[in-house]
């Protein structure tokens, strides 16, 4: 087990195995024409996003307050395939390594705020610590499951609340697929609706982005240009 497994280094130590695959593999295309070698190999060399997390998420809560947020994040075939290197998930032992790896991938992710960015207009909502942190295998992708519950119950608003997940660095994208990717409790759903809104990055903001090769030094501000976000419309709220 990586002692000090981190989520952040997983994906940004992937860097190194591109180069170095990217080596390799030059020496076994060493027929093909220089440019269809480019074009096999440059979008994970030279631009960013180089890891990708497929995210479900679902807002639980009931009389008009939210308690906590459900998350799946299921990881692209790649950084699966790193995530387990050197891990032993022979038959007999995968259970108890996949239950050390979700364990120290949260604890680690504490420092990073889960990723995961949830406003009332311009405040911060805080939470508690991640908890039934789960890995499970789907195919070559590892999917990870935790509960992320608030500090203290949250009251709905008729729209100041939105909810963002995000590498700031956009190393890694982090993304809902569809609308259908982010759900209510059924007691909230009763009074509340979600709108998904996608980003809209500038030209010059995507050509900067596939600039960046991926040992770049991070770019902080990058991963809020790139990042969807989700607001709540409620029609009744609580009294205040």
């Amino acid at each position: 087990m990586k002692q000090l497994f981190n989520l952040i280094d997983v994906i940004n130590r992937l860097s190194t195995r591109y180069v170095s695959r990217f080596s390799t593999c030059c020496r076994s295309l060493n027929g093909l024409p220089f440019g269809l070698v480019l074009l096999c190999f440059a979008p994970n060399l030279y631009a960013h996003p180089h890891s990708w997390i497929e995210m479900k998420t679902h807002i639980e809560g009931e009389n008009g307050m939210i308690t906590s947020l459900s998350m799946e994040w299921s990881f692209d075939a790649m950084t699966s395939m790193y995530m387990l290197d050197g891990e032993n998930v022979s038959a007999d032992t995968e259970a108890e390594t996949f239950k050390k790896l979700a364990a120290s991938v949260i604890e680690n992710m504490k420092y990073e705020h889960y990723f995961t960015y949830f406003y009332d207009g311009k405040e911060p909502i805080k939470y508690q610590v991640a908890e039934h942190a789960k890995f499970e295998r789907d195919k070559a992708k590892m999917v990870l499951t935790f509960d992320l519950p608030l500090s203290k119950p949250k009251p709905v608003t008729r729209g100041s609340l939105r909810v963002l997940i995000f590498d700031p660095s956009y190393f890694v994208d982090m993304s809902w697929l569809s609308n259908s990717d982010v759900t209510l409790s059924p007691e909230l759903a009763r009074q509340c609706q979600l709108e998904l809104i996608e980003p809209n990055p500038t030209p010059e903001q995507m050509s900067y982005a596939m600039s960046l090769p991926a040992d770049a030094d991070p770019d902080n501000t990058l991963g809020q240009l790139f990042t969807q976000s989700v607001e709540l419309h409620c029609a009744a709220v609580p009294a205040s």
